[in-house]
């Protein structure tokens, strides 16, 4: 059975909306503001281990605008981010565009990701998609977060973890060193709240 794997840019306080900037936000782009050499090896590895993807529309639609017309200029990971099979959660999509994409309804959420993970061994990767992950975390479904930590505070935007949910276990650094640190936490009951 594949495993559901988060995997997420994110700030030092919590947010992940809009790294690349292709939303629109205020703070879009971030993440390309404060890039990491080691961040890109982590990502490519992660990419090769996975098998599958699980996308938010808004993601889905991002990605599928973009990553098409990458494949020369991408290489083996735009190759690869193109030819994987794609499973996209959308009530309104009513055609996928980009190659080997499947639009699940997201009428029994849990159902649909137990069908998912039993067609694969490897990774299912989900990126971004702000609103997904909160209703996979809501439901337990998330076998592991991933996240690449950038040195940046916002204040405002979607975070990765809302009050609602399992609060993930202590993790471990994967990789780090100063400008991008990847983290991997599985989830599960945390230590606690922190006092002040």
């Amino acid at each position: 059975m594949g495993k559901l794997v988060v995997t997420e840019f994110i700030t030092l306080d919590g947010i992940i909306e809009d790294p690349g900037g292709s939303e629109g936000t205020e703070h879009g782009g971030w993440s390309f503001r404060h890039p990491a050499a080691e961040g890109q090896q982590f990502k490519g590895e992660e990419l090769e281990r996975a098998d599958a993807q699980l996308l938010g529309r808004v993601t889905y639609e991002g990605f599928a605008a973009a990553w098409p017309s990458m494949e020369e200029s991408g290489g083996e990971f735009a190759k690869k981010m193109n030819a994987m099979p794609k499973y996209v959660v959308s009530t309104t999509l009513t055609e996928a565009t980009w190659t080997n994409t499947t639009i699940l309804r997201g009428a029994d959420l849990a159902a649909e990701v137990a069908r998912v993970k039993g067609q694969y061994q490897g990774d299912i990767l989900v990126a971004g998609s702000a609103t997904l992950v909160h209703s996979l975390t809501e439901l337990g479904l998330v076998d592991e977060y991933r996240m690449m930590v950038h040195p940046v505070v916002l204040g405002t935007g979607k975070r990765l973890f809302t009050s609602a949910g399992p609060r993930p276990r202590a993790g471990r650094v994967a990789q780090g060193r100063p400008g991008c640190t990847a983290a991997r936490l599985p989830p599960g009951e945390g230590c606690g709240r922190l006092s002040k």
